[in-house]
């Protein structure tokens, strides 16, 4: 992916970035404040999805350098609710007000009491590159299992819901290395829907290609999206491809030549989320809808 973006060299200066890892204590600290986190990992079937962790300050700790806890465990109805340990898994952290993220991949290790301990193997900050800002306040959500959707194609709510969106995340991952979570952003309507596929375009970033370069090995792919006005997430899984082209062709909205193209399989909606948002404030530098 780097050699074909004409991007090896610029990754390779951060090529330290994602080499194995610890937390250390500006970590711990980030970790101890935040409230969200969203997690890559596969279901009791092996399927791949991404699911939102939330909880108080403090849900997220650090027991050891090498280990992250998760006091808080997979809502009841969503997917991974009863993913089993000793899986490859991804975790994003996201503060959106100060717009800083932190990626760890791992290994789950233990699932008790509710409580997730991850064994760190990478652990990494990210640029502020596309997070809107937004105020987050804890609420209840009320949807059980039996009343979330559950099918194979997006309905009208949902698909408003995906062309509206300013923020999604993508959980990939690589049959040798592990899984990844990451955060996608842009402006509302950046990510176009039909029924049972979707597709937005790839904006420049750090030039490393976590998540492309799992897609270009294995295109299992998983996405995550909120409605934070109703508390309502949408989960997909599916498979992922990486359209390229020139960069000036219509919907190439980063004019980097990418286009990620993704077909459904597997749709879980409802109304999971404990978090509202407030105070919106938009990345400032947001690309344009391209012609």
């Amino acid at each position: 992916m780097q050699r074909r973006a004409g991007a090896k060299a610029e990754a390779y200066r951060l090529r330290r970035m994602v080499e194995p890892a610890e937390l250390d204590r500006g970590a711990a600290g980030f970790l101890s404040r935040q409230t969200f986190a969203a997690l890559t990992g596969r279901d009791t079937s092996d399927r791949l999805w991404i699911s939102p962790l939330i909880g108080p300050p403090g849900f997220l700790y650090v027991p050891t350098p090498d280990v992250l806890g998760i006091a808080a465990t997979i809502a009841p109805g969503l997917p991974l609710e009863t993913m089993p340990a000793g899986q490859p898994v991804g975790v994003v952290v996201v503060d959106f007000p100060a717009r800083r993220r932190l990626r760890i991949n791992g290994t789950l290790s233990s699932i008790n009491d509710g409580h997730l301990l991850v064994a760190v193997e990478q652990a990494y900050g990210n640029c502020p590159q596309y997070i809107q800002a937004r105020a987050l306040s804890p609420r209840r959500s009320s949807t059980t299992a039996s009343h979330a959707y559950r099918g194979s194609s997006l309905r009208p709510e949902e698909l408003q819901l995906v062309r509206s969106a300013d923020t999604f995340f993508l959980g990939t991952t690589h049959p040798e290395c592990g899984a990844d979570a990451s955060h996608r952003g842009g402006a509302p309507g950046f990510v176009r829907a039909e029924p049972t596929s979707l597709w937005w375009p790839d904006y420049p970033g750090n030039n490393m290609f976590n998540s492309f370069g799992n897609v270009a090995v294995n295109p299992e792919a998983a996405l995550l999206f909120f409605d934070f006005d109703r508390g309502r997430t949408l989960q997909l899984s599916g498979i992922a491809q990486i359209d390229w082209g020139p960069p000036d062709r219509a919907g190439d909205d980063g004019h980097t030549g990418r286009i990620a193209r993704y077909s459904i399989d597997r749709v879980v909606a409802g109304d999971f989320l404990d978090l509202l948002a407030s105070d919106l404030r938009p990345y400032p530098r947001n690309p344009g809808p391209a012609p």
